[in-house]
């Protein structure tokens, strides 16, 4: 299947000289969500807002279900929602008014129901009439979310969604994209939130510094980048490791109070058989264990302070 998005050789200069994006090639999968991971300043709203035309690339190019950004404007931005990270909303207009506003910028006709059905998908139906200007700060988001679809496009881009809105709202948001994937539309959404990926994204990709680093399956890439880590609780603490252990993946914590083992998750053998069996032949007895595995966001960091090229998928 052809991408949606595709994004070849892509680069964003300023006249300063500061290198915004590098040479980034990206394809997007029809219907997935997607996850854009990077620290601040990693050039992951540079990458946003030209594919929505709104800041003109420095070379490269990019294609929106077929339609060149460039060539193909208006063609390929119809198919785009956009919801930014800045509040900028019409105040002074009504919630829907802004959205019937909206839909025709891109010259779809009137269409009552279709905004009915995304504002009660938003829980903003019963504020239709108010002024955006008395909303809360939440509220404003959903109108800004609303005003996306409201031209019923099928890649929609969401820029730190979430951000600044309280934990209840953010798993509403979460229900909401989900449904919308469901519905068809391919999402790529920003975040810092790195448990909002954890728990929605279909992949992952990572950019640092103007470069994409990697791109892979969510569930690939934690199975392959992820450590898993067997911790002892000792009856007995232990100053130091005995050198007879000093060939295997272990670190002392809690004050020696506790054994942390290192495995690697793509092994068929973890070497925990062989360890239990050689601290007993050492007489090291433990009172309780857990295993544990890394997050998303201990990946990330990895990845973004080790600045290694990564699996493309």
């Amino acid at each position: 299947m052809d991408p949606i998005i595709s994004i070849k050789g892509l680069s964003k200069s300023y006249a300063s000289g500061f290198e915004a994006l590098k040479s980034v090639d990206l394809d997007i999968r029809r219907g997935e969500i997607f996850a854009l991971l990077g620290p601040n300043g990693a050039g992951k709203t540079t990458l946003i807002n030209i594919v929505c035309g709104i800041v003109n690339a420095s070379a490269g190019t990019v294609h929106a279900d077929g339609h060149d950004i460039v060539r193909d404007y208006r063609a390929a931005r119809a198919k785009i929602g956009l919801v930014p990270q800045e509040l900028s909303t019409d105040a002074f207009e009504s919630v829907l008014a802004t959205l019937k506003f909206s839909r025709g910028l891109f010259g779809k006709a009137p269409d009552p129901a279709h905004l009915e059905r995304v504002l009660r998908a938003l829980s903003l139906w019963d504020k239709r009439n108010n002024k955006i200007m008395t909303l809360s700060g939440g509220m404003k988001r959903r109108v800004l979310i609303a005003k996306a679809l409201s031209h019923e496009p099928q890649i929609l881009f969401l820029d730190e969604p979430t951000a600044g809105v309280d934990v209840e709202l953010r798993r509403d948001m979460w229900q909401m994209v989900r449904e919308l994937r469901t519905s068809g539309v391919t999402i790529i959404l920003t975040t810092h939130y790195i448990e909002e990926a954890e728990e929605m994204a279909d992949r992952i990709g990572v950019i640092n510094k103007g470069e994409l680093i990697l791109v892979e399956d969510k569930n690939v890439l934690m199975r392959k980048l992820g450590k898993k880590q067997l911790t002892l609780q000792l009856q007995t603490p232990l100053a130091a490791i005995p050198p007879s252990l000093g060939g295997l993946p272990l670190e002392l914590a809690d004050d020696g109070n506790a054994l942390v083992y290192t495995f690697d998750t793509q092994s068929e053998q973890t070497g925990i058989a062989a360890l239990l069996r050689q601290l007993s032949e050492q007489g090291i007895d433990f009172k309780d264990l857990h295993s544990s595995e890394s997050s998303l966001e201990e990946i990330f960091v990895s990845l973004v302070h080790g600045g290694s090229k990564g699996a493309r998928a």
